[in-house]
């Protein structure tokens, strides 16, 4: 059995073009950490290096799960999509993603989460056999590690990155209207589509932050 995420998980990446709310369970990723513009090559290289990886661990795991196939065993899977979690490195500057400087400003995580029965040890199998293979000196910066964010706001954000204001304004306000609170200062974004193949207007973004 192939696991696919966009079939088995539609609760996670099935976010709706309004807000709602949604539990987030414990997940794992390979993560590798950034500053500055998205724009800028360093923002790709790592982003490149990222895949890289992830499509090391999935060619290595159905390579050892073929050989031993149990009827119901998942075999393979599809590699998740690419998600990123952004803050501002200056406490008093709005997070405006339509502002130049602000972009220039940025911190952020960028990660690829790996199912549960993806191990430490077969990332570390993976990521050296790669370094090998496609070296890349960025793999050193390259982590596995949980995340668990419980309780969030989301919505699909539909079109460029630089609106995704819009969509921020909308979440507030149902935070608001339902008696809730904010409680990070970072956001989440999982690219449901790749922006070098997708037209601007055809983007989709799930957008999430916590609340309690």
């Amino acid at each position: 059995m192939k696991h696919e995420w966009k079939k088995h998980e539609k609760v996670l990446y099935g976010a709706k073009d309004s807000p709602g709310l949604v539990d987030i369970p414990a997940q794992n990723f390979i993560m590798i950490k950034g500053s500055g513009n998205p724009n800028d090559t360093d923002f790709s290289n790592r982003v490149s290096a990222l895949y890289s990886l992830a499509y090391a661990i999935k060619m290595d795991y159905k390579a050892t799960a073929l050989k031993n196939i149990i009827s119901n065993e998942i075999h393979d899977f599809t590699v998740y999509p690419l998600e990123g979690i952004w803050m501002k490195k200056d406490d008093n500057m709005q997070l405006d993603t339509t502002n130049e400087l602000i972009k220039d400003n940025l911190e952020y995580t960028i990660m690829i989460r790996q199912p549960d029965f993806i191990t430490t040890e077969m990332v570390r199998a993976a990521l050296e056999r790669v370094k090998v293979k496609k070296p890349n000196p960025l793999y050193e910066e390259i982590f596995f590690d949980m995340i668990h964010d419980r309780k969030c706001v989301e919505i699909l954000h539909i079109g460029s990155y630089d609106n995704e204001p819009v969509s921020f304004a909308l979440m507030d306000k149902f935070v608001k209207e339902n008696g809730l609170h904010r409680i990070s200062d970072w956001h989440r974004e999982i690219y449901l589509n790749n922006a070098n193949r997708a037209k601007t207007d055809k983007l989709k973004t799930i957008l999430r932050y916590r609340v309690g």
